[in-house]
């Protein structure tokens, strides 16, 4: 077992809790990507978009500074399940369109199920939220269902 991985995993899932802790207990806000983002690009409300702005580019700039730092990609894996720790992330294995068409899908079902992994997994469910709960369970299985039909109906993966 690679306890490297593992470490920063627990410390990355530590980062992720204390975030939105803060965000809640500061602002009264939920860590809910998708809402963010579209509260940002669509609703716009007076005075609220420098929070959800700064939240949004710490999302961004903080694996960018731990690859300048050195720390690499994390545990990525290459082909044939090889470890390709700090190599750079290709092109899209379904190419570029079905990756656009795959976010579109995700942002319509945020959409319709009020949220994301982030703001009912983690934040729902932290809060004891029995709809959050069902999400998320939703999430899960259909995540499994994917995985399933992609790599042994279609015969995309290993």
């Amino acid at each position: 077992m690679d306890w490297s991985a593992s470490l920063h995993g627990l410390v990355g899932g530590i980062l992720i809790g204390l975030s939105a802790t803060w965000l809640m207990g500061s602002l009264g806000r939920i860590a809910g990507i998708s809402g963010i983002l579209s509260g940002l690009v669509f609703e716009r409300p007076k005075g609220d978009s420098a929070w959800r702005l700064t939240f949004l580019l710490g999302l961004i700039s903080g694996p960018l500074l731990v690859m300048a730092l050195g720390g690499g990609l994390g545990n990525v894996v290459g082909e044939a399940g090889v470890d390709a720790t700090g190599a750079v992330i290709g092109a899209p294995a379904g190419g570029v369109g079905l990756m656009i068409v795959a976010g579109l899908l995700v942002g319509l079902g945020t959409g319709i199920g009020s949220g994301c992994t982030s703001g009912h997994g983690v934040c729902g469910l932290s809060r004891l939220s029995a709809r959050s709960l069902v999400a998320t369970l939703t999430f899960l299985v259909m995540a499994m269902v994917t995985v399933y039909g992609v790599r042994h109906v279609v015969g995309g993966g290993a």
